[in-house]
């Protein structure tokens, strides 16, 4: 029936069919055809209305009148009927549930796939400020600060999540949803998190798209999916270099997506599990590249929150950090739930706290992932929760691992105040000078 208006109303309902397909598929395009057919519709009507007879409209204005009672009302029902698929496809996308998949790695068959990691997040094991980090613990002396030591075996950092961690693999067998999720065709699963599930997706122009589903539901509540909405379009002010844009974010019922660029590429922690530490040059670019990148993000008024190398892609163009702004997002929406949103080892002390936290927690999360990618180490050591904290908050890494000229760098920013520590832009003039 709603492809039929444009026919029942003599092409009148073709600009409110065409504006109603706009917003749910999300198309300036089609935006300005309903306008178009608007505007069509209005001069033949204004013009009936003022002349009265066709006989005494001039003829440009009666020509100009009956392409827009014929566009609006034969070329509106074929419009219609071609987007009627698209507008009001059933199937998956109505009962999508982004549960975490039985495996996840690269999608079977080329092409291949991004590593993508959604942050994994830990409930806070305290409830700041009331109850205090753990008691300090017993530990060797170490001149050169704290220095985890590595197992015999391949070294890969866990996951924190609320319950098992989580370790990718690229041997393991992909689900591969089938499907759509709004306006967007899934094809294949990049990873999962304590956060959500992210799939590769194609966009209605056919182009490729990372989708973030969240596992926050928000249970019909108005107030909550605004303030969600509004915090996570706040990303869309961030500057593109060196970051993956975020396209688009909407709420499917009440389960939430992100729609990011796509960048094909290894995250850096797959990186140097595979590979191994980066050497000076290439950790001296790695550097810059991702503090212009938080540089960009501070300027827009976001705070990363959960910057750490599962979140720094390598793509064919260098570094791009992912998944800024949606730790902070989602902590609007579980405010009330007492649960720190993060990881552990790369948390800024204040974090750990439950403070107010600003642009220096990134800092903090900037130099010791600085450290993961010199070393292969997790700075803060990859045990316990409770012994990982107490380490964040009392204890000094090893800098040995980076390069000379980082060090005194990379010590300013895990100093344990936040205004002691160099701003992005301030790490990024140090780097080049």
């Amino acid at each position: 029936m709603w492809a039929l208006v444009p026919l029942l109303t003599c092409g009148v309902g073709t600009p409110f069919v065409i504006g109603h397909a706009a917003r749910r598929l999300r198309s300036p395009l089609l935006a300005i055809a309903a306008v178009l057919y608007g505007l069509g519709i209005g001069i033949f009507m204004v013009a009936a209305a003022i002349y009265g007879s066709s006989d005494n409209i001039p003829v440009v204005l009666d020509t100009i009148g009956t392409i827009g009672l014929f566009g609006g009302w034969i070329g509106g029902l074929g419009h219609a009927l071609i987007l009627r698929g698209s507008v009001f496809r059933q199937g998956p996308s109505q009962e999508f549930h982004p549960g975490p998949p039985p495996g996840y790695g690269h999608v079977q068959g080329p092409p291949r796939m991004s590593s993508y990691q959604t942050g994994p997040t830990a409930a806070s094991m305290m409830h700041p400020p009331a109850q205090r980090p753990q008691p300090r613990l017993p530990e060797p002396p170490n001149h050169g600060g704290y220095q985890p030591q590595l197992r015999p075996e391949r070294y890969a950092p866990p996951q924190y999540t609320q319950g098992q961690p989580t370790y990718p693999s690229q041997n393991q067998n992909t689900h591969t949803p089938q499907g759509w999720l709004g306006p967007y065709r899934l094809i294949g699963s990049l990873g999962k998190g304590g956060q959500g599930t992210v799939h590769l997706a194609l966009n209605p122009q056919g182009q490729k798209v990372a989708i973030k589903v969240l596992h926050e539901h928000f249970n019909g509540n108005q107030v909550v999916r605004e303030r969600f909405l509004r915090e996570v379009e706040a990303t869309r002010r961030v500057a593109t270099f060196s970051t993956a844009r975020v396209l688009d974010v909407n709420i499917n019922e009440d389960q939430a997506y992100v729609v990011s660029e796509y960048v094909e590429g290894d995250s850096l922690e797959q990186l140097v599990r595979d590979r191994g530490p980066r050497d000076e040059d290439g950790l001296t670019r790695l550097a810059l590249a991702t503090a212009g990148a938080l540089a960009a993000i501070h300027r827009a008024g976001v705070v990363h929150r959960d910057f750490k190398p599962a979140n720094v892609l390598i793509g064919a163009d260098g570094p791009r950090v992912i998944d800024f702004g949606i730790a902070r997002a989602l902590d609007q929406v579980t405010s009330t739930s007492g649960n720190i949103m993060g990881t552990p080892a790369y948390m800024s002390p204040e974090q750990l706290a439950g403070r107010t936290i600003g642009p220096e927690t990134d800092v903090f999360s900037w130099a010791a992932t600085m450290i993961f990618a010199a070393s292969g180490r997790v700075a803060f050591g990859e045990d316990t929760i409770p012994a990982i904290l107490n380490r964040v908050i009392n204890h000094h890494p090893d800098l040995t691992a980076l390069p000379r000229s980082l060090r005194p760098l990379a010590a300013a920013c895990l100093d344990k105040q936040p205004g002691n520590r160099p701003t992005a832009a301030d790490i990024m003039l140090r780097i080049v000078q």
